[in-house]
């Protein structure tokens, strides 16, 4: 539990005040981010703005999004 007494940082508060449209649940992106981060990884300009805004916001599926993006990254691709 976080004192309340003590000030937010800069990074909490943008957080909490974020544009979160268009809104993405957890269970959406989790169904989403295998696609995402691949086509992320493959194509040059891809984006899916309700993707991004969600990751932007959301610590745990940020989180998921980087552990999968250095697991597809650090192994070489199987069909080359």
């Amino acid at each position: 539990m976080t004192d309340p007494s003590r000030p937010m940082s800069a990074t909490t508060i943008a957080a909490l005040v974020a544009d979160t449209s268009p809104y993405l649940s957890c269970d959406e992106c989790f169904d989403r981010i295998d696609e995402y981060v691949e086509r992320r990884i493959t194509e040059t300009g891809y984006d899916d703005v309700a993707m991004r805004t969600h990751l932007a916001g959301c610590g745990a599926c940020a989180e998921e999004e980087q552990t999968l993006r250095e697991l597809l990254t650090s192994y070489p691709d199987p069909t080359r």
